[in-house]
């Protein structure tokens, strides 16, 4: 699938880093470091304008990396880039550990996956349908 991508930043554009990655990596475009403190969030550029198809979503997801090593993942995760959104794609970040983080100009911050959804209509009801699991959630299957 072709998608239309205007790349500002001084990067190059997102790509797969394996045959079978779902995800591309994106880059912090900035000017200068900015340092996260601990419990601290700011909203990333990218330099990157996208013109999805209708019918599709971008989603801007964590990296597991930055997560696992520093505490810092993205804070409305999964966010979403609309397929009638034409402005600069940014990442709010946020530093979940005790120890503040720099971000430097260049740095892979997230990572991109498109994905296709679909829009529902409504259809009101007085009930629904049973089944064997009924309302039981959170926790209630002991796993």
């Amino acid at each position: 699938m072709k998608v239309r991508i205007v790349n500002r930043s001084r990067h190059a554009l997102p790509a797969y880093q394996t045959p079978l990655s779902a995800g591309m990596d994106v880059r912090a475009d900035l000017d200068e470091s900015v340092t996260l403190a601990p419990l601290g969030r700011a909203m990333i550029p990218t330099g990157l304008y996208v013109e999805l198809p209708a019918g599709y979503e971008m989603q801007v997801r964590p990296r597991s990396g930055l997560a696992a090593k520093h505490g810092v993942t993205v804070l409305n995760s999964p966010g979403t880039v609309d397929a009638d959104y034409r402005g600069e794609i940014r990442v709010i970040l946020v530093n979940l550990s005790g120890e503040p983080f720099t971000i430097e100009p260049g740095e892979r911050i997230a990572q991109l996956v498109v994905a296709r959804h679909e829009q529902v209509e409504w259809e009101p009801v007085e009930e629904l349908g049973t089944t064997e699991r009924g309302a039981g959630g959170f926790g209630s299957t002991g796993r």
